[in-house]
């Protein structure tokens, strides 16, 4: 079989080139997009990061694709539809970060209740004035997770470790796990009205686009705070930047941004002005990218070496069992 690894460090070769006994593996530094697809359209098994484009228009250039093992947990990068109807396996990995995003939300919480981007900037610059870097306590606020998955659980334990209230939001309410953790479910207009904290800890489907967006900005507490450390086109931005210039919201903590690949790479913007993607969300993106009270972090909350090491062994585990004839982590 012939494998295509995309987005691959140096680091990661060493792991994949295990399974190159009886199969020829390439490795790619650049995502796979429709524009490059052709060149490895005889692959059997492709392996990709996030930032890779798995639309029909991709996928329909290869040949005899077999198998998608995506490096990640989510998969909405995959046109999944059209997998199914091509018989194209798509493998995941369920779970590798749940603590370790956890705590990249009290990361950027911490970062914007103690101001802490503005002081390290000040004190570089020897000027170790404290005028305007007063913060807020986390004690005692009420922080609101929306969705009680791995993640949410984990954010929630450690809310409970910096003695806030926790309330949550979840489609299923696990009424035993809130009994267990302390904290109580509520209806999503209560988790508007009733959180100094919002955080959002849920899936990216058509049903969650812009899952918070006017009608939500305007049940909220005036002077919130949003983190976000799920997927970008959860929040809709420029509804975000209009709360942040009322007041509404007071800061946001964001490692994730709608049209992201877009956003980090001129000639992307370039091609999504021929595309007729939508400018006004880029540009509220890069507004936001400019404003001191908003804290963006480039996608890393699940970068850590112990993470990234089982999203590594997880996946060659996925790719491994498949040229075995096993089903492991499918998700189509």
């Amino acid at each position: 079989m012939k494998l295509a690894v995309f987005e691959v460090e140096e680091w990661e070769r060493e792991a994949f080139e295990r399974l190159a006994s009886g199969q020829e593996v390439r490795f790619l530094s650049e995502p796979l997009t429709a524009e490059n697809a052709y060149l490895y359209s005889d692959s059997d098994i492709v392996s990709t990061f996030i930032y890779s484009e798995l639309s029909s228009e991709t996928l329909s250039s290869f040949r005899g694709l077999k198998l998608i093992a995506t490096r990640s947990t989510g998969y909405d990068h995959i046109d999944t539809v059209y997998c199914g109807e091509h018989g194209i396996r798509v493998a995941n990995v369920p779970a590798y970060g749940d603590n370790t995003v956890a705590e990249h939300v009290f990361g950027l919480l911490l970062a914007i209740s103690h101001n802490l981007v503005e002081a390290v900037e000040r004190t570089r610059r020897g000027d170790f004035s404290i005028q305007g870097l007063r913060g807020f306590d986390l004690k005692g606020k009420t922080i609101g997770v929306l969705g009680t998955g791995s993640i949410g659980r984990h954010v929630i334990e450690m809310a409970k470790g910096f003695h806030m209230e926790v309330i949550a939001y979840d489609l299923f309410p696990k009424e035993e796990l809130a009994r267990s953790m302390g904290f109580r479910y509520v209806p999503l207009e209560e988790a508007m009205r009733s959180s100094d904290i919002i955080t959002l800890h849920i899936p990216s489907t058509p049903e969650t686009h812009n899952f918070l967006s006017e009608r939500e900005f305007s049940m909220m507490k005036k002077g919130v705070v949003i983190i976000n450390t799920a997927r970008g086109d959860l929040v809709d931005v420029q509804a975000l930047l209009r709360a942040i210039t009322t007041g509404k919201v007071a800061a946001a903590g964001l490692d994730v941004l709608p049209e992201e690949p877009i956003i980090r790479e001129e000639a992307e913007l370039l091609r999504s002005i021929a595309q007729k993607k939508p400018l006004d969300v880029l540009l509220a993106g890069h507004i936001l990218l400019r404003l001191r009270n908003v804290i963006i972090t480039p996608h890393t909350a699940f970068d850590t070496k112990e993470a990234v090491q089982r999203i590594l062994d997880t996946t060659l585990e996925n790719i491994a069992a498949f040229t075995r004839g096993e089903a492991k982590n499918f998700v189509v």
